[in-house]
């Protein structure tokens, strides 16, 4: 089963987006796969982690997605924060953009999950 890492706090810090993880992650064990999924559903993007043979989600949902606009507009690098330990989600700029992109008028993902997106990231 994947695990996934949902994030509780965000916060724009000495020029970089933060996102702190809901309970206690080791990030040491994650690798950035500088990929990411639609979870149409849940209206949250998926980036992608692996933990040696197995995958990490972390998702990023509808609440953390006016930061990561910012982060993306500014250059900002994005880093995961579990206690002292922090990951850059590398790739994530040009992963959020062709997403987008993708999503911009394609009721494929849902009308709900496109109104949000264009909503909050193309306005």
């Amino acid at each position: 089963m994947r695990e996934k890492i949902t994030i509780k706090e965000i916060d724009i810090d000495n020029q970089q987006l933060l996102l702190k993880t809901e309970g206690t992650v080791d990030l040491a064990e994650l690798t950035p796969k500088e990929q990411m999924l639609v979870d149409s559903d849940g209206a949250a993007f998926i980036y992608i982690t692996e933990n040696n043979d197995d995958y990490t989600y972390i998702s990023l949902p509808e609440t953390v997605w006016p930061h990561l606009k910012e982060a993306v507009s500014k250059k900002l690098p994005v880093v995961l924060i579990s206690d002292d330990e922090k990951l850059e989600l590398t790739g994530i700029s040009e992963e959020l953009a062709y997403l987008i992109d993708n999503i911009q008028g394609n009721s494929n993902y849902g009308e709900e999950l496109v109104s949000s997106v264009e909503r909050i990231f193309l306005k």
